[in-house]
């Protein structure tokens, strides 16, 4: 009995190293393309090289997603070897190449976004009454004033004014280790303090002014300004606790990430900022 169990079993091992190595055959060279590394890679195995660009190309997009890219020489049939970078593709990329267009972008649709839910669901307002002004109101501030004036001071001239690369490059516990980047991360908190309070605050209610001018007697860019700057002053002191319990904390966060992710971070610090300006300071 034992030997015909014995046989039985060497039986079941034959027939599974006959159906298994069909199928690594099929699976290795898979496997190696989509872990292969330039550091580690010498040659390609020979059923790859055999196969040519066209098996290799389809394990570039279905095997691994498109993630791995093939070297320039691939396209002539010199080499097999796939050697897999990150996705040029990639929003992040983008938007370390292309800040000022990620941040206008970013800044317009937030503002608009926040001026929805403070009215849609902080004062559940019917979509049938929303107000149209009010909201073109936060598009038009969050373009101009966030979108571009602000990439302006926060990125351009504070990189002239402070090593911030150099801060916001390190780690962590670099950071609070470094007595000059700190020291910086201060100075930019106060002077971005103070434009929000002497610039941010009354440009916002000289905006309110304009989108909500009276159609009957025109627009007056002197009346506006006169009726914005009036608004600011009434409601200075509420604003500025409010501003210094939000912006304070939010920038010295903001002023250390890296300098590429400097708006991005502080768009989701001034969304809920603007929820708030809207729902308290935007009605008519």
């Amino acid at each position: 009995a034992s030997t015909a169990a014995m046989a039985r079993i060497d039986s079941m091992r034959v027939l599974a190293v006959h159906r298994v190595l069909p199928l690594l055959a099929v699976l290795l060279p898979a496997v190696h393309g989509a872990i292969a590394t330039p550091a580690v890679v010498r040659s390609t195995p020979l059923i790859l090289r055999r196969a040519g660009p066209s098996l290799l190309q389809r394990q570039e997009e279905e095997v691994t997603g498109g993630l791995l890219r093939r070297p320039a020489s691939f396209a002539d049939g010199k080499t097999g070897v796939v050697v897999p970078t990150s996705s040029d593709s990639s929003y992040a990329q983008w938007a370390k190449d292309n800040p000022l267009a990620n941040n206008l972008g970013i800044a317009t649709v937030k503002t608009a976004s926040a001026d929805l839910l403070a009215q849609l669901v902080i004062a559940q307002t019917p979509v049938a009454e929303l107000d149209y002004s009010r909201l073109l109101l936060f598009a038009s501030f969050g373009l101009v004033y966030l979108g571009g004036f602000q990439y302006l001071y926060q990125v351009q001239v504070f990189k002239r004014l402070f090593d911030v690369d150099a801060f916001t490059s390190q780690p962590w516990a670099d950071k609070l280790r470094d007595g000059p980047g700190l020291r910086a991360l201060a100075a930019q908190t106060a002077l971005d303090l103070a434009v929000l309070s002497l610039i941010y605050l009354p440009t916002f209610y000289v905006f309110k002014a304009a989108v909500f001018s009276d159609a009957a007697t025109g627009f007056e860019p002197a009346g506006c300004i006169s009726s914005g700057i009036e608004k600011y002053q009434a409601n200075f002191g509420k604003d500025e606790f409010d501003l210094l319990r939000v912006w304070l904390p939010a920038d010295l966060v903001c002023f250390s990430v890296p300098l590429y992710l400097r708006l991005p971070v502080r768009h989701v610090v001034s969304f809920v900022w603007t929820a708030y300006l809207s729902f308290a300071r935007a009605g008519h």
